[in-house]
C-alpha cells in the first residue's frame, strides 16, 4: 500500500508554487543592463569590456578605496588590477541579464561551524579557469588569462594576467606556479602522495605531470597520455581554487626549509607548538589552501579572492574587500561592489531560518527547504527578502549510504550481496520522499529503479536466506538479529527529516532498523575512522556530470583509499568496484563531448548495482534573498549565483 501526501496538501503546494511562478514573471528590473562579453580560450576584448564609446575608459573602484588612493595608503586602481582584467562572465547570459552595479553595503550571512563557512567560502571560490554557470559547457579565463591544448590533449600551455598582484600588493608571476609545483607538489615531505587528479590521464597509476617555464607569464605542463578533461579539472572539479598551482612564494618561502634554514624555522615551529625539527606541519599550517579561506589562519595570508577575512569579533567574521582584485564589469569597475561580509555563528538551522526570515540575514545559502515555502512567502514583506524557487541542486540532496567496508564480517556478506541494497531500494517510497520532504518540488530518482514494491524486497531478502526470528525481525547468517544502524549528522535542514522518513520506510521489510542523530564534528571524524553502518549525505557525481564525486568515500571508504593510494592504503576492492572507479577517472581524462557518454555509462552501472541508494532528483532549492540585492536569478544552479557573488550589489 502506497503512503502518500493528501491530495489537499498537493494542491495548495501546487497552488503556491504557480503563485511565486507567476509574481516571478511579473517582477521587472529597471536598471541599466549589459550582458557580460562570452570568452573563448582567452580574454581579446578587455578594452572593449571597459569603453563606452570605443575610448579607452578610466577603471572604477570603490569609494573606500577611493579615498585610501587619496590618502596614500593604497596604489591607484590602474597599478593594482592587470594589465588584462578579467571580465566578469560567471553566470551566462541566457541565465542572467547582468546589471552594472554600485558600490557599498555588508552582505549578512550565517553558518552554522564554528570555523568553517561553506556560503563564503563559494562566495570566495576562484579557481584558474571558469565554465560559467558551473555547466561544463564552455571552459573560459578566469584567475588565468587563457590557454591553449595540443591537439593530441597532452600539453597544456597557460597564460598568466600581467599585473596581476596578491592580496598584499606583491605581483603574481610564474614563480608562484613554480614554488607550488616544484617545492610543494613535487617535495615528497609536504605531498607524500602525489594527487591522482595531476597524473597521466586524472588516473591513479598514471606518471605525474611535467612542468616548463616559458616566460613571466607562461608555463606549460604536459602528460604522457592524453588529458582532455584537465581544463575542466582547474575549473570546477572539487572547489578546489587556485591554491594547488598558484601559492605566493614571497610569504611562504619563509616556512620552506630550502629558502630558510630550520635553526631559523625552529623558534617559529616551537610557538606553533609543533615537534624540533617538524618544518612541515609549520608550512601546513601557516599555508592556506582553498578549503581554508573561511578560517581564523587565514587572516593576513596573500590571497587572490574578493574578499579577505580581516577580523574576528565573538562569533563574527569580518570579511572585507580585497583592494587588488582582478575582475571587473563590462564598464571597468572593480568588482567585488559589495563592500564586506559579516558571517555570523549559529547553532543549529532552525536559528538559521529564524535569522533570514527576521530580516537579519541576506542570503539563506541552502538551509532553507521547499517545505517551508509557506513561511517564507508570508514573512517576506516583514523580512525583506525575495523567495527564488526556480534554482536547483547542484547535487543529490539525500542519499542513502550503506558501508560496503565496515570491518563487520557478517555486515559486509549481507550488504555486499546486490539484493540486500535492491531490497532496500524497493522499500523507499520516492513519491512520498519527494512529497512529505520536498514538498512536491523534487522527483524520484531514475537514475535507479523507481518502483515501490515491499514485496520485492522482501522476496529479495527471502532468497538471501535472511529468515525472520522468533520476534518478527529478520537474521543475518549467523543467526543473529541483523541491525542497520544509522548514524547521521544534521549537514542540511533536509538530512535528518529524511533519515527518519527512510528508516520508517526500510522497518517494512521486517528489518531492525535504527536512527542515531550525531553532530557533524563526530559524524566526520566516524566516517573517516570506517566507523559508521549506514548514513545519509548527498553527492555531486549524479547531477553535475564532471564532477567524479559519488560518494565513494562513504560507500566505500577502504577500497576508495586502496583506489587513490594506488594500493599503498585501505582495501583491494572487487573487479566490479574497480570498473566504476575507472569510468569515473575517465571523467577526468576526457574532453566534455566525451566525459559526458561516461558519465552515462556510470548512471547505467549505478542503476545495475545500486552503490548507494538516490530517493530524489531535480531538487529544487528555494532561496530567500535580500530584496535589494541584484544580479540574482531564478535559474540555473543555487551554488553557481553564490559562486558569483562578487556582481551582487545593493539596488539603492
Amino acid at each position: 500500500m502506497r503512503h502518500r501526501m493528501p491530495l489537499s496538501r498537493c494542491l495548495i503546494a501546487m497552488t503556491l508554487l504557480l503563485s511565486i511562478l507567476l509574481m516571478a514573471c511579473q517582477s521587472t528590473d529597471n536598471g541599466e543592463t549589459s550582458s557580460a562579453d562570452q570568452h573563448t580560450k582567452g580574454d581579446t576584448e578587455q578594452s572593449e569590456a571597459v569603453s563606452a564609446d570605443g575610448e579607452q575608459a578610466r577603471f572604477k573602484e570603490s569609494p573606500i578605496l577611493a579615498e585610501k588612493v587619496k590618502a596614500g595608503g593604497l596604489h591607484s586602481i590602474e597599478q593594482r588590477l592587470p594589465k588584462d582584467p578579467k571580465l566578469t562572465n560567471e553566470l551566462p547570459p541566457d541565465i542572467l541579464k547582468y546589471e552594472i552595479g554600485s558600490y557599498g553595503g555588508t552582505l549578512r550571512t550565517v553558518r552554522t561551524e564554528p570555523e568553517s563557512d561553506n556560503t563564503v567560502f563559494v562566495a570566495m571560490n576562484e579557481p584558474l579557469l571558469n565554465t560559467p554557470g558551473l555547466l561544463g559547457q564552455e571552459i573560459t579565463p578566469n584567475v588565468l588569462k587563457g590557454y591553449e591544448a595540443s591537439s593530441d590533449q597532452k600539453e597544456f600551455t597557460f597564460h598568466m594576467r600581467e599585473g596581476l598582484k596578491w592580496s598584499d600588493g606583491q605581483p603574481v608571476t610564474v614563480n608562484d606556479v613554480k614554488f607550488a609545483i616544484e617545492d610543494v607538489l613535487f617535495n615528497q615531505e609536504l605531498t607524500p602522495i602525489f594527487p591522482t587528479w595531476l597524473k597521466s590521464g586524472g588516473n591513479i597509476s598514471g606518471m605525474p605531470m611535467k612542468f616548463s617555464v616559458i616566460d613571466d607569464c607562461t608555463f606549460k605542463i604536459h602528460f604522457d597520455e592524453p588529458y582532455g578533461g584537465f581544463p575542466l579539472q582547474l575549473a570546477v572539479e572539487g572547489w578546489r581554487g587556485y591554491t594547488d598551482l598558484l601559492k605566493p612564494e614571497h610569504f611562504l618561502k619563509n616556512y620552506h626549509i630550502k629558502y630558510t634554514p630550520l635553526e631559523q624555522l625552529e623558534p617559529k615551529i616551537k610557538e606553533a607548538g609543533f615537534a624540533k625539527d617538524d618544518w612541515v606541519s609549520l608550512f601546513n599550517k601557516v599555508d592556506i589552501t582553498n578549503w581554508e579561506v573561511t578560517t581564523p589562519q587565514a587572516i593576513g595570508f596573500p590571497a587572490l579572492t574578493p574578499w579577505l577575512l580581516t577580523e574576528i569579533n565573538k562569533d563574527t567574521y569580518i570579511y572585507k574587500r580585497n583592494p587588488y582584485y582582478f575582475k571587473v564589469d563590462a564598464r571597468g569597475n572593480q568588482l567585488p561592489y559589495i563592500d564586506e561580509i559579516s558571517s555570523v555563528f549559529v547553532q543549529n538551522l532552525e536559528m538559521a531560518t529564524m535569522k533570514f526570515l527576521g530580516g537579519e540575514v541576506d542570503h539563506s545559502y541552502e538551509f532553507a527547504t521547499p517545505a517551508k515555502l509557506p513561511l517564507y512567502k508570508e514573512n517576506e514583506s516583514k523580512g525583506g527578502y525575495k523567495t527564488y524557487v526556480n534554482t536547483k541542486l547542484h547535487r543529490t540532496a539525500t542519499d542513502i549510504f550503506i558501508n560496503l567496508t565496515n570491518d563487520d564480517p557478517v555486515w559486509r556478506q549481507v550488504v555486499q550481496d546486490v539484493r540486500f541494497r535492491k531490497a532496500l531500494n524497493y522499500a523507499l517510497d520516492k513519491e512520498e520522499i519527494a512529497d512529505s520532504i520536498y514538498y512536491g518540488l523534487a522527483e524520484p530518482a531514475d537514475i535507479e529503479d523507481t518502483t515501490f514494491d515491499l514485496e520485492k524486497g522482501k522476496k529479495l531478502l527471502e532468497e538471501m536466506g535472511m529468515k525472520k526470528g522468533s520476534d518478527g525481525l529478520r537474521l543475518g547468517p549467523d543467526g543473529k538479529r541483523f541491525t542497520i544502524h544509522f548514524e547521521v549528522a544534521p549537514l542540511m535542514s533536509d538530512t535528518v527529516p529524511f533519515a527518519q522518513l527512510a528508516v520508517e520506510q526500510l522497518k517494512r521489510l521486517d528489518l531492525d532498523v535504527s536512527l542515531k542523530v550525531i553532530d557533524s564534528s563526530l559524524w566526520g571524524q566516524r566516517n573517516s575512522a570506517n566507523e559508521l553502518q549506514a548514513t545519509v549525505a548527498f553527492a555531486p557525481g549524479p547531477v553535475m556530470w564532471m564532477r567524479a564525486e559519488w560518494g565513494q568515500d562513504k560507500w566505500a571508504l577502504l577500497w576508495n583509499r586502496w583506489w587513490i593510494s594506488n594500493g599503498k592504503e585501505g582495501e583491494e576492492p572487487p573487479e566490479n568496484v574497480k570498473e566504476f572507479f575507472e569510468m569515473m577517472d575517465g571523467i577526468r581524462a576526457l574532453p566534455p563531448d566525451q566525459a559526458r557518454k561516461n558519465a552515462q555509462a556510470m548512471a547505467a552501472n549505478m542503476k545495475e548495482n545500486l552503490w548507494y541508494l538516490i530517493s530524489t532528483q531535480n531538487v529544487i532549492q528555494p532561496v530567500c534573498v535580500n530584496a535589494k540585492i541584484a544580479n540574482f536569478t531564478d535559474s540555473g544552479f543555487a551554488i553557481a549565483q553564490n559562486f558569483a557573488a562578487e556582481q551582487w550589489f545593493f539596488k539603492k
